[in-house]
């Protein structure tokens, strides 16, 4: 998935480059020395035509998978010349609490992608009645551990545990996931880097940039406001500039607003939520969802 590699780009580049201003010095962060290359410029990919407000006889599909595959490319090369160059590589620390399977497995799937590109990668798996003082002490040990250069604490967490707690005490240098409040913060303002964006709304973005779909000037709609997927991609649509309106449990005629989009993000985990009867022609649409449906017109990544 999409999300996940371009994730990867963040912890295979971001993580280690000197043009990186954290808003506070640390000497965990590997040496400044390190110079990583330019990201080429993004492949063009041919077959896809961008809402243009005619109706099409199809549904054109926008796939991650060549997108992935080229990002897992650029990143195992990146983090070979950085072995070296300078004789060390990136290390990821994971912290699951727990045994929910689909926690365990969103995991699996993290170390196995970090593995194929050469990332180190460590985990600690905590038990369901887990303290709060636990949980912090382990996450403590990775935040001063010069071998760590992310953290992902895997959500959810049990309920409880105050989870907006565990992710402030996250270090934002190391807040590979882009929750904490410092990086949700920077994306919000203009003017500001954060330090790390979360992956799947940057993964969404990507995605529409590779098959150059137009965001400036475009009215957009990001179905749902988590902070995990929702939040984050109506600030980076419009740090490109869209016009965003963002829909919840609350919005009134939500059909309405969505048939007036060009772009449309669905990021609420409902089968078929979006009809055709809710969509303009030539409409771009991606679901951000994971849903064992039937593909007809729904754009999945």
């Amino acid at each position: 998935m999409v999300g996940f590699w371009h994730r990867l780009g963040n912890k295979g580049k971001a993580l280690y480059s000197a043009t990186l201003s954290p808003p506070c010095s640390s000497p965990l962060t590997l040496p400044h020395i390190w110079v990583p290359t330019q990201t080429p410029q993004r492949p063009l990919s041919s077959g896809f035509h961008r809402a243009t407000g005619k109706t099409q006889s199809a549904a054109e599909i926008m796939s991650g998978k060549p997108i992935a595959k080229d990002i897992n490319l650029r990143v195992a090369a990146e983090i070979s010349r950085m072995k070296a160059a300078i004789g060390r590589l990136p290390g990821l620390a994971v912290v699951l609490v727990g045994y929910r399977e689909d926690s365990h497995a969103y995991v699996h799937i993290n170390l196995k992608a970090c593995n194929e590109v050469g990332i180190k990668t460590s985990i600690v798996q905590l038990p369901q009645d887990c303290t709060q003082d636990r949980l912090i002490d382990v996450v403590s040990s990775f935040n001063s551990n010069p071998s760590v250069h992310g953290i992902i604490v895997q959500l959810p967490l049990p309920q409880h545990l105050e989870e907006e707690t565990i992710i402030n005490f996250v270090s934002p240098e190391k807040d590979v996931d882009g929750f904490h409040p410092l990086n949700i913060g920077n994306l919000a303002l203009r003017g500001r880097e954060p330090l790390f964006i979360p992956c799947a709304p940057k993964a969404c973005i990507e995605l529409l940039l590779r098959y150059r779909v137009e965001i400036i000037g475009k009215n957009a709609v990001v179905i749902g406001r988590s902070k995990i997927a929702g939040l984050s991609t109506s600030l980076l649509l419009q740090r490109h500039h869209a016009t965003v309106s963002t829909l919840h449990s609350f919005t009134n005629n939500p059909e309405q607003i969505t048939r007036r989009a060009d772009i449309v993000v669905s990021d609420v985990g409902i089968p078929n939520i979006v009809g055709c009867d809710w969509l303009m022609p030539g409409a771009v649409v991606v679901d951000m969802g994971t849903n064992s449906v039937k593909l007809n017109y729904l754009v999945s990544i």
